[in-house]
């Protein structure tokens, strides 16, 4: 086990993000602690930069972000490398996902996230109460969070750099079915899929994912590829835990997860699940004493 890495990658939703899409105190106490005795601390998230601010406290602070899924890297406000969608995907995809009425998010850079006026109608059905039982709480908060505010309705879409498009389903079938309609894109304009939860799926440019950002990030800090643990809970964390030295699951994460990983935290996320992995098993003793 690597019982002090040199660097640190913590997944948010499912992982330092509970439920409700906050992160505690006494997680920002403990990363806080282990950036103080010179550990290096990131976030690599499937969510966009631009959503970080609002989901954690006062003061928060990590030596770098991968966000998107690996799409863009930031150190303070410096952008260490972002990728972009072709132009052409992201219209074919809009026209595809109206096809199929299927909710989607597209992530400008620098920019509110965006969807089109005339597909608001289909996408507001798509996240009206009651909640399905099997989507997650997380995740269904902000869906409707987006739905009223965040999202910047467009008569056409705008901007010319994207980070990714994300979409969503009320129903596995839903979604599984524009999975497959994806995989027909894919076809004539290759791309990268992620998912993290059975009622969604994400589009990156091809070949990315947190493993590639996390190789980036790596290397602008001059850090080894060794010594080095991730923290997630779900299937787009999989390409980072195949490349970190060592990989911890949440103990809400699925069964599938866990039995990929080298070891799985005794909490949830909401639970301080992170902040008591990292506390009892990494700090070391000497902070463990404060």
């Amino acid at each position: 086990m690597v019982t002090k890495p040199k660097a640190i990658f913590l997944d948010m939703d499912g992982t330092i993000l509970n439920h409700n899409n906050k992160v505690s105190g006494l997680t920002k106490q403990i990363i806080d602690e282990l950036r103080d005795n010179g550990l290096y601390v990131f976030i690599a998230t499937g969510r966009a930069a631009d959503e970080i601010s609002d989901l954690v406290p006062d003061g928060f602070q990590v030596d770098g972000i991968i966000s998107s899924n690996g799409m863009a890297g930031y150190v303070k406000d410096k952008a260490i490398f972002e990728h972009s969608l072709p132009f052409e995907l992201v219209e074919k995809v809009i026209e595809k996902a109206r096809e199929h009425k299927v909710y989607y998010e597209l992530f400008p850079y620098g920019a509110d996230r965006i969807a089109l006026q005339q597909d608001r109608i289909f996408m507001e059905d798509e996240v009206k109460d009651p909640k399905p039982e099997s989507v997650g709480l997380n995740e269904w908060l902000s869906r409707q969070e987006a739905i009223k505010e965040a999202i910047d309705w467009k008569s056409q879409i705008e901007g010319n750099k994207f980070s990714k498009f994300y979409f969503f389903a009320r129903t596995k079938e839903n979604i599984n079915q524009w999975k497959d309609e994806l995989e027909k894109i894919k076809q004539d304009i290759d791309f990268t899929t992620s998912i993290s939860s059975a009622h969604n799926v994400e589009v990156m440019v091809a070949n990315v994912n947190k493993a590639t950002g996390i190789k980036k990030m790596l290397h602008y800090f001059d850090l080894s590829d060794v010594e080095t643990l991730a923290v997630g809970d779900s299937n787009n964390d999989l390409p980072m835990f195949q490349f970190v030295d060592y990989a911890v699951a949440m103990k809400n994460a699925s069964d599938q997860i866990k039995e990929i990983v080298d070891d799985v935290t005794e909490f949830t996320c909401d639970d301080d699940g992170v902040y008591h992995y990292l506390k009892s098993l990494i700090v070391p003793s000497s902070i463990k004493s404060t």
